[in-house]
């Protein structure tokens, strides 16, 4: 899934597997020298990553599920940060899914 955002609007996925429903919220917060920073959540957890768009520090991996009774994987999401429009003053990014038993679903909700 590949995606725009403003600062500060925010990102809102549905993470559903099982009964279980969960939600991946993130936005960015600054753009500066060449650095963005990104807050996100899941379920509790809270985390800050900055992201550069060198190869290094171009992603952050949010875990989503623990490790898979059929193969011993852990399920989790990669965002990856690709771009910056200077004159949209948008960041782009692509959010990808691992899941080696495909019983997860992600489902993107409007934020209001």
């Amino acid at each position: 899934m590949e995606f725009s955002l403003q600062k500060d609007e925010p990102k809102k996925i549905l993470v559903k597997y099982d009964d279980e429903r969960r939600l991946f919220t993130m936005r960015w917060t600054l753009y500066i020298n060449d650095m963005l920073t990104v807050l996100r959540s899941y379920d509790t957890h809270v985390a800050q990553n900055l992201l550069q768009l060198d190869h290094t520090h171009q992603s952050f991996r949010q875990n989503i599920r623990g490790l898979s009774a059929k193969n011993g994987n852990v399920a989790y999401i990669l965002v990856k940060f690709k771009a910056f429009d200077f004159q949209k003053n948008r960041a782009k990014f692509t959010l990808l899914l691992y899941n080696t038993d495909a019983d997860t679903i992600l489902e993107e909700l409007k934020s209001r």
